[in-house]
């Protein structure tokens, strides 16, 4: 069974991710240090009930949707690092991408 800590860390970086944002932006937005928002991300820490609501607020979604499965990867798509991969290899793709567009239009 795969633990709060594990969920709550997931969720608070992909939607950090989608927000464009990152852990010292967060903490600022939460008023807290950058490393205690890595400490939950690490799972080393577990926030307040408190905490958790003005975390949540600041990642602009319901408190939650920071335990929330259906976001979590299912083990059957794969280790945490095999996402982070497919992530980075997509996000590489999509720059490479829209580089190249702009060097043919600027030559």
């Amino acid at each position: 069974m795969t633990s709060l800590r594990t969920i709550l860390s997931f969720n608070m970086k992909a939607q950090r991710h989608i927000l464009g944002i990152t852990q010292a932006q967060l903490a600022e937005r939460v008023n807290t240090s950058t490393n205690y928002i890595a400490l939950i991300e690490s799972e080393k820490k577990f926030p307040t009930p408190e905490m958790l609501e003005r975390i949540a607020a600041s990642l602009e979604i319901d408190a939650p949707a920071l335990f929330s499965t259906k976001t979590y990867p299912l083990p059957e798509a794969g280790t945490l690092a095999e996402l982070q991969e497919k992530v980075l290899s997509d996000l590489f793709e999509v720059i490479s991408h829209h580089f190249n567009k702009f060097m043919r239009e600027n030559p």
